[in-house]
């Protein structure tokens, strides 16, 4: 009898027999991924993925990520380019068009320089805008920003925590200011520095890792020095510089982020705008062979990379990826989160928005959970979702880890069970960094608002975003009384100014750094806490015209009427306005 026959009678044995387990299907072989995601020659373009990935490619095609960048010419552009003009000290920038055409003109005392739009940057909160003269290709940051929220134009510098400017300033080249983040570069080019190393010349598109601490810093490895260093000093003659002639890859790594700085712009680019391959990394090997996948990880024969913790589990590489662009420690703004500083080798997390991707990932939960589990990348989150996510029903999120906290999270919490106090971000992810509109978005950084870091490193502390009329000592006592803490009493008082018995929000209102002061203004604003008025008026003077944004919001908010104030103006020019709307209240 032959084994093949012997099988078969076996099998038809089987099939006769009820008691007979049911024979397994085959285990599914292995997805087979892209070798190489990560050189120029990897890339396709995001045109590529519209056949097959039909509507995920129509929703992003019109998403925030498709329209960070966009060329002028044809662009759904929501500015009024209608002669409305900004000042800024003695500089007066005019918007105008002609024709399809829109133009910036800026006259200051020196003298007039007319610049046509060539880019929009941005288009979800606000737009911002690039542009050329007559005399020069080079296309530079213009310094008019259009804002939605209050239909107005606002000085572009002061988009992010600047102090006040005497003047306004247009050299900023677009190629070196923010190409890297904005739109589509091959991943290859934004390593060069977790390469090198310290020193490296700076250059645009770097990732993250430069300002994370060492604990949560990605390791980037050359797998082949030969092949690496040929595939440099292609990219360096790809942007028109001549590579130098050396074999070194040790060399040429400054030689890439000089041509880099030097050359890089929009021909260079991957795409315009964030592409789906900002994301996936080449996926070259994938469009012309379905079965190969495209994958989130570093996949090269010439670069390894490797997390700085755990197995580099699917969330992980996910949320590095959203961390290449989401980190904004690049301000000179010098505080953190956590009470500390931008220039330590252990910056705390950010205070703004855009800073998500780093915080996330300095947090507690990034190695299981991704960015993903939130957010749509491919379109905008609804009000509706995120308003979910952060209520009791929006727990499902953090249940699948903490099931035993998610069966009776009133006790945890210690608040009544379904109220907002037992959603799970409203404490450990709460709203206190300053969003895109004057208002407050959530702080990424996963973690408790029992942390001594954050209670005596922090104002105001994190319970007061809620319970805004209670005191740092009242909320501490309540941390130690429910959790078990012990906070150095001496401690919270010399945060709070020596009186830690007064309302957390009006004292950081008064003693705190400009970001915890936005926080404390906007939270105000939002609770209708209208005897806050007063407090918050001085504060449309600040020395950051930024915090003035947020100010002039949460008045408008507690009055219920427009407040006529143009609080980019100088702060002397302020001033009396200030002092003359302080009388005019009851």
């Amino acid at each position: 009898m032959s084994p093949r026959f012997l099988l078969g009678c076996l099998l038809i044995a089987a099939c006769g027999s009820r008691s007979a387990p049911p024979v397994a299907p085959p285990a599914p072989e292995p997805a087979q991924v892209v070798a190489s995601n990560a050189l120029r020659g990897d890339y396709v373009g995001s045109e590529a993925c519209a056949d097959c990935h039909a509507q995920i490619y129509a929703k992003w095609k019109s998403s925030p990520m498709r329209n960070m960048t966009r060329a002028a010419a044809g662009a759904v552009i929501r500015a009024p380019f209608d002669g409305a003009t900004l000042r800024v000290g003695d500089d007066v920038a005019t918007m105008e068009q002609e024709g399809a055409d829109r133009f910036i003109r800026l006259q200051t005392p020196k003298g007039t320089t007319r610049y046509r739009v060539t880019k929009v940057v941005g288009g979800r909160y606000r737009e911002d805008f690039v542009g050329v003269t007559d005399a020069s290709p080079l296309e530079h940051v213009l310094p008019a920003t259009y804002f939605f929220a209050t239909k107005s134009w606002r000085y572009k510098g002061y988009s992010v925590m600047v102090k006040e400017r005497p003047a306004m300033s247009a050299r900023g080249v677009w190629s070196r200011e923010c190409i890297g983040c904005h739109n589509t570069l091959p991943l290859a080019t934004t390593l060069y520095d977790e390469l090198y190393g310290p020193n490296l010349p700076g250059y645009q598109g770097k990732l993250s890792d430069r300002v994370m601490p060492a604990d949560r810093t990605w390791r980037v490895r050359s797998l082949d020095d030969t092949g690496l260093a040929k595939a440099i000093a292609g990219e360096i003659a790809f942007l028109g510089a001549a590579p130098p002639e050396t074999t070194s890859l040790r060399e040429l790594l400054p030689a890439a982020a000089r041509a880099s700085q030097q050359r890089l712009d929009g021909t260079h680019l991957v795409e315009i705008g964030i592409g789906c391959e900002a994301c996936h990394n080449g996926a070259r090997e994938h469009v012309e062979n379905e079965h190969v996948r495209p994958t989130y990880k570093l996949s090269s024969p010439l670069l390894g990379m490797t997390p700085p913790r755990g197995d580099g589990s699917r969330a992980q590489w996910i949320n590095h990826t959203c961390a290449k662009c989401h980190t904004v420690l690049f301000t000179r703004y010098p505080y953190t989160w956590e009470g500390g500083l931008r220039s330590s080798a252990n910056p705390g997390g950010s205070t703004t928005n855009s800073g998500e991707g780093r915080d996330f990932e300095l947090g507690a939960c990034s190695s299981q959970m991704a960015c993903t589990s939130c957010h749509d990348p491919h379109t905008v989150d609804s009000a509706a979702h995120l308003e979910k996510l952060a209520t009791p029903e929006g727990n499902t999120v953090c249940a699948g880890c903490h099931a035993t906290i998610a069966r009776d999270v009133a006790a945890h919490s210690h608040h009544k069970p379904g109220g907002a106090g037992t959603s799970c971000i409203a404490c450990h992810m709460p709203k206190k960094n300053m969003g895109l509109d004057y208002s407050l978005v959530r702080y990424h950084r996963i973690g408790s608002p029992n942390d001594p870091a954050r209670v005596l490193g922090d104002r105001p502390v994190e319970c007061a975003l809620c319970h805004t009329d209670r005191s740092p000592a009242d909320l501490v006592a309540n941390m130690e009384a429910w959790w078990g803490k012990t906070y150095d009493r001496t401690a919270l008082r010399k945060l709070y100014g020596g009186d830690a018995s007064a309302p957390a929000l009006l004292t950081t209102l008064r003693v705190g750094k400009p970001h915890e002061q936005a926080a404390a203004i906007a939270t105000l604003g939002q609770s209708g806490t209208t005897s806050a008025l007063r407090a918050i008026a001085p504060h449309l003077t600040h020395d950051y015209p930024l915090v003035r944004f947020f100010a002039h919001r949460a008045i408008e908010t507690l009055t219920g009427a427009p407040l006529p104030l143009d609080v980019g103006a100088s702060a002397a020019d302020l001033k009396p306005r200030v002092d003359a709307w302080l009388r005019s209240l009851p």
